[in-house]
């Protein structure tokens, strides 16, 4: 009997979702039905759809593209790379935190971006007094950028192989290209969009993660019941670049971190945060991809394993006392064993709970 697919059911929507609003952008499209809902008489059937994508000119009336624009695809080959990064992402991600915070990840990293790109764009034409603009916002390069900060914060020593294992690239180095890729290309290319985008992505992932994201440690190590964001050293914001940025960026970023906190919008880690995050990720670490996808069941060699390996060798030594002290009284009321040289098995086990006593009778020095 061939397997299911197994995709848990916020991301099977989510894919849905986003096959129907790209299927739906493309035929209005190419059918040119939208051009009666454009102003300012545009009749340009190439003009984007500002009741499926962010127009910054026209955004205003159409509030709710900001939260679907990111399901919202112009070709087959983004759309392609939207859907395999939702398909393989989701079904991870919302494993491994539960569908309700994934949910709540997904709405910040669509609707942040989105919100900040926009403004940035209405600004830019406002300072350099150009039209409103009329370029359109959309696609999943944001929730892209989120997904790897995301990996980079649950399994940032996994090691992707890429052409049977020509290249090897590890999680953690997975955000940084990418960022690098989209800069290149929007200087290259002028994809503004795509390029603030990605980089709203990760910033706007970077801060939930770091700052306001409930997690809930593993029962069987002494933590707090809930933690607020991760406080680990390997998730500061320094860490996501190459070794020799990493002192200079580090000194921005503490200063921007001081000014946050003096003005209230961050809340600083505490000692015991710091050490909880750094002992869930050491469980990160060593549970590894794996361990996402199967959540109910420890992976071997990890924190949780060893901890259940534990308490059975200690439920077996509890049960084999228990055994013992029952034992004690039949073996109590027999015959007592004569001190002669012959019955020493006996008395060293006698000696061995009262050995004070013992020890005055046998005239011990």
């Amino acid at each position: 009997m061939p397997s299911r697919i197994n995709i848990p059911p916020l991301t099977r929507i989510l894919l849905l979702v986003q096959f129907a609003l790209s299927l739906i952008h493309g035929i209005v499209r190419l059918n040119g039905s939208h051009r009666p809902l454009l102003l300012n008489g545009i009749n340009d059937p190439s003009y984007p759809l500002p009741f499926l994508t962010i127009v910054p000119a026209q955004s205003i009336l159409y509030p709710w593209v900001f939260l679907i624009a990111s399901l919202v695809e112009y070709s087959v080959l983004t759309y392609a790379i939207s859907a395999a990064t939702l398909f393989y992402g989701g079904k991870y991600l919302e494993r491994a935190w539960s569908s309700t915070a994934f949910a709540k990840f997904l709405l910040v990293v669509a609707l942040v971006p989105n919100i900040l790109t926009t403004v940035m764009f209405v600004l830019g034409f406002a300072i350099l007094r150009a039209p409103a603009p009329h370029s359109s916002i959309n696609g999943g390069v944001a929730m892209q950028a989120a997904f790897l900060v995301a990996f980079k914060q649950l399994v940032p020593e996994h090691t992707v192989t890429i052409a049977k294992g020509i290249i090897k690239i590890r999680v953690k180095h997975f955000p940084a290209l990418f960022l690098l890729w989209h800069l290149a290309w929007g200087i290259l290319y002028g994809t503004r969009a795509s390029m603030s985008l990605a980089f709203f992505g990760f910033l706007a992932s970077w801060v939930y993660l770091r700052f306001y994201k409930v997690s809930f440690p593993d029962l069987d190590v002494s933590q707090p019941a809930s933690l607020r964001g991760d406080a680990s050293e390997t998730f500061a914001f320094a860490y996501f670049f190459p070794e020799p940025l990493q002192t200079p960026i580090a000194s921005v970023a503490d200063q921007i971190y001081h000014v946050l906190i003096a003005t209230k919008i961050c809340t600083p880690f505490s000692a015991a945060d710091v050490d909880a995050s750094n002992t869930q990720a050491a469980q990160r670490g060593e549970g590894g991809l794996s361990s996402l996808m199967n959540r109910g069941a420890p992976a071997p060699g990890s924190t949780r394993a060893e901890a259940e390996r534990r308490r059975a060798l200690a439920l077996k030594a509890l049960d084999q006392r228990l055994h013992a002290a029952t034992s004690k009284p039949a073996a109590a009321a027999g015959p007592s064993a004569p001190l002669g040289g012959s019955s020493m098995l006996g008395e060293t086990t006698y000696a061995q709970e009262e050995h004070d006593e013992s020890g005055k009778r046998t005239g011990e020095p």
